[in-house]
């Protein structure tokens, strides 16, 4: 929805990351005073922050292949754990972590190749089925191969270091991260702006008639899982760069969920909904747990024993949160937001 008389005369403004002054100007406000989080919150709320930051890479690789191309990943959280183990690797071989982290990007997105060239050929459940085994198949290697990931034992990596300086607390490592999510969101901006953006929209919205146009589908098919895979390769090296220590169990099916619980509830086919998803999905345990604490002694604690059984509410809920947006709220946070944004924009106006 747009005011009258807003008219768009080339290609290039249509297609403009900021559509207007002001939303360019509170973009760069908002990312001003999230430098400024350091200052204000404690430890434990810039861990927060800061898992909703790689939480959001991972989760906007994933919104590529799911939301913007039409594909589907069950197992995402597996090519989120090799780029953790990919980066412990590379700085056990002396690599700056700066780097690792990127390389472990580039090597989780040729894994993810490997395994999106047979995978492009198929769709619905056969591709669902597809990347599942994925999952399980990453999960086994992860176990065996000691050499990559010290096996069961897990692997320990070093802190990210930059010029001599250690980051390796939350209130300078919040930095990094954030560094992170800026560059990659903006890419992921431009890259639906390009040529092959728009093919891999077009593949989405009607594969039919996208080949009839010349679109290669394997390709861009193929493509979409290698840069969804880049995306959660960098994710996973900066979550391992944090805890600083990457175990095999991490990395299940569950994970892959609740990356794709953050999609869902996000936004498909949106970048902001990416982080609006990721922040949702990591806040909303937290708000489970404030929510208990403040019941314990009570009448219903006694009576339903929350206090007792507060991991399983956790779950319940993410459960919960994804039904109910699929009910009522299907296009997600990023609608929503859309939606409000142009009322006030409008009002008291109806055009």
């Amino acid at each position: 929805m747009t005011p009258a008389s807003d008219f768009r005369t080339s290609y290039r403004a249509d297609t403009t990351i900021f559509p207007t002054r002001n939303s360019r100007i509170a973009a760069i406000v908002g990312v001003g005073l999230l430098c400024a989080a350091p200052l204000v919150f404690g430890r434990y709320e810039l861990g927060l922050l800061i898992t909703i930051g790689f939480s959001a890479i991972a989760a906007l690789g994933l919104n590529i292949l799911v939301g913007f191309t039409g594909q589907i990943s069950i197992g995402h959280a597996a090519f989120f754990g090799f780029g953790a183990f990919a980066s412990a690797l590379l700085v056990e071989y002396h690599v700056p972590v700066p780097i690792a982290i990127w390389g472990a990007g580039i090597m989780t997105a040729l894994v993810g190749l490997v395994f999106g060239a047979p995978a492009a050929r198929l769709k619905g459940l056969y591709l669902a089925i597809a990347t599942l085994a994925a999952q399980f198949i990453l999960e086994d290697f992860f176990a065996r191969a000691r050499w990559f990931s010290g096996g069961v034992a897990g692997r320990v990596t070093e802190p990210y270091e930059l010029f001599g300086l250690r980051l390796d607390r939350e209130e300078t490592y919040f930095y990094v991260v954030l560094a992170h999510v800026v560059i990659l969101f903006l890419a992921a901006a431009n890259l639906m702006r390009t040529r092959d953006g728009r093919a891999l929209i077009a593949v989405r919205d009607h594969y039919l008639s996208a080949e009839m146009m010349g679109i290669n589908l394997a390709y861009y098919r193929t493509l979409s899982f290698g840069i969804a895979s880049f995306y959660a390769g960098v994710a996973g090296a900066l979550y391992a760069h944090y805890l600083l220590f990457v175990s095999v169990e991490a990395f299940n099916i569950l994970y892959s969920i609740q990356f794709l619980a953050m999609i869902i509830i996000g936004g498909l086919g949106s970048v902001m909904g990416s982080m609006m998803g990721a922040a949702f999905m990591v806040l909303l345990p937290e708000i489970v747990q404030a929510g208990a604490d403040l019941l314990a002694g009570s009448a219903i604690d006694r009576a339903l024993r929350i206090g007792a059984s507060i991991s399983f509410l956790r779950e319940m809920a993410i459960g919960a949160a994804i039904i109910l947006f699929l009910i009522f709220e299907p296009d997600g946070l990023a609608h929503r937001w859309k939606m409000i944004k142009a009322y006030w924009k409008l009002y008291p106006f109806s055009h």
